[in-house]
């Protein structure tokens, strides 16, 4: 049986340094996006990253896209929110945390 995978590898652009720096974290996939969770909200290293450049690479299944970051407001868009936080959930048995959407300039 194909085990689907975990992880989602984000690079980010450091907001102070420029650097970049590539977090491992869960992730779900819903209409050709892809979802992370910040379980410290907005506090998070790579969310305040975010918020400075929304522009990001991720890595899935070993292969990397180019694109956008963008955190979803729960309250302006709580039918993707919902879907989102359910596909967590099943998939990790958590969905406690900020949504953010990883939309790829390649549309995989």
């Amino acid at each position: 049986m194909h085990q689907p995978t975990r992880f989602l590898y984000l690079t980010t652009n450091g907001r102070k340094t420029t650097r970049q720096h590539t977090i491992e974290i869960w992730f779900v996939e819903y209409n050709k996006k892809y979802y992370i969770l910040s379980e410290r909200k907005k506090a998070s290293d790579w969310v305040q990253n975010i918020i400075v450049n929304p522009k990001v690479s991720f890595e899935v299944n070993n292969k990397t896209y180019k694109g956008y970051a963008r955190l979803v407001d729960k309250s302006k868009e709580p039918i993707l929110a919902n879907a989102v936080s359910d596909l967590m959930f099943s998939k990790y048995g958590w969905n406690d945390g900020l949504i953010v959407e990883l939309t790829s300039n390649d549309n995989f």
